[in-house]
């Protein structure tokens, strides 16, 4: 995060939350009209944004930050994406509400160590071919909230927020140590309201898909070597300097990935572009019009936390802004405002005096990424590999109205009251 002391006039939030109504509502109100325009909107917002900082504050360096943030989010996006393309996972046989249980659990185990963007990128697509006669919206919902989020808590490899928190000092396995129960029991909760609601599903689809609940199911897995690449991608996470090195090998090897893997892969997986440019235009507006929201946190946070907070405070503030910003910077902007609050020194006085804070910030900034598809950067793609293999995916307010607020609100109730309310 910036060393600069950048104090933008709050109006200028203004184009962030242009963008995220534009991407809540057009839509649902003007489909067309947004699919051709997405681009002139987010952009444009985006230009406003970064004229006000370089011409206005002449705060270059904070916009090259947020260039390098943006840089590298989509070279970890976009090569995991890539890869992920050129595995084929083959499945046959109708899922049961169990095997669907099963296999969502495997994920949530699976996104601590390839990431939640690499795991969501991998199993979206045999998750829809296994469901292929009733996948329907829940199914959507429920694997972004459980692979492409709350999964990823054990590991800094697991979410963005968790592998900032490792860079800034924060050892690798606490997370694992002090989140594991707290893991178990969101991933849980999902898990039981995900078999209701499929097994409810399941009981309503036709004679003949329910009598696939007893045919075995077969898989078989093509392009293995590109767990390669994938290794490479995963280790590149952990090269900081020099400046750049770490996306030129994800790059190198999305690329070799790409030109090596079989053409019938691809078209197996209706691999292309789209997804990953739509999600590229649109984040590019996200981190552009997203400075002046985050920085305007990291001057008055610790004004408006007050003395000695609650956990609960850190919990639902990170996760909170979390939902409504990329869960990466929410949880810079509280780790920051714990440190002013707390007084720490450095992160072993914030481990040592303050762990049930920033337990708080860790979790929620990563349960709550999930409350939104812009909270973390797979939901988008999660959605948009969804939407272009024609399976009916919510809107944006949809997903909220429908899925977070009466399914993963009351998981992360039930989280706070055990862990966080004192």
């Amino acid at each position: 995060m910036s060393h600069e002391v950048i104090a933008p006039n709050p109006w200028m939030i203004l184009p962030f939350a242009l963008l995220l109504g534009a991407m809540a509502l057009a839509p649902l109100l003007a489909a067309n009209w947004w699919s051709r325009h997405y681009a002139k909107v987010s952009l444009g917002l985006g230009v406003i944004t970064l004229g006000y900082y370089l011409l206005g504050l002449q705060a270059s360096a904070r916009v090259w930050h947020t260039a390098h943030d943006y840089i590298s989010f989509i070279a970890l996006i976009g090569s995991l994406f890539v890869v992920s393309g050129g595995i084929h996972i083959n499945v046959k046989g109708e899922a049961t509400p169990l095997a669907n249980v099963i296999f969502l659990f495997f994920g949530a185990m699976a996104a601590n160590f390839l990431g939640t963007t690499g795991a969501a990128m991998l199993l979206i697509r045999p998750w829809i071919r296994m469901n292929r006669y009733r996948v329907t919206a829940h199914h959507i919902a429920f694997f972004i909230f459980i692979v492409a989020n709350v999964g990823g808590c054990l590991t800094p490899i697991g979410d963005p927020p968790l592998f900032l928190g490792y860079l800034q000092g924060v050892p690798f396995w606490w997370v694992a140590k002090n989140c594991w129960p707290i893991w178990a029991t969101g991933v849980g909760i999902l898990l039981a309201m995900f078999y209701v609601v499929d097994r409810i599903n399941f009981s309503r689809a036709p004679r003949q898909v329910r009598g696939q609940e007893t045919a075995p199911e077969t898989w078989r897995f093509d392009g293995l070597p590109n767990l390669f690449a994938l290794a490479v991608i995963l280790g590149a996470v952990f090269v900081t300097r020099p400046v750049f090195l770490r996306e030129v090998l994800m790059v190198v090897a999305a690329i070799a990935s790409y030109f090596t893997s079989p053409k019938s892969i691809h078209a197996a997986n209706d691999f292309n572009f789209r997804p990953m440019r739509e999600v590229a235009v649109l984040f590019a507006g996200i981190f552009a019009t997203m400075m002046p929201a985050l920085d305007w946190l990291d001057q008055n946070a610790g004004g408006w936390l007050g003395q000695n907070p609650a956990p609960g405070v850190f919990f639902w503030g990170a996760g909170a802004l979390s939902g409504v910003l990329d869960n990466a910077p929410a949880y810079l902007g509280f780790l920051n405002a714990l440190f002013g609050t707390s007084g720490a020194k450095d992160i072993g006085e914030l481990l040592n005096q303050h762990a049930l804070n920033l337990l708080a910030v860790s979790v929620g900034a990563v349960f709550f990424g999930a409350a939104t598809y812009i909270g973390n950067g797979p939901n988008f793609m999660v959605k948009a590999v969804a939407d272009q293999q024609k399976i009916r995916t919510p809107t944006f307010p949809e997903f909220v109205l429908k899925f977070t607020l009466p399914f993963l609100l009351p998981m992360l109730l039930a989280i706070w009251l055990i862990f966080f309310r004192g």
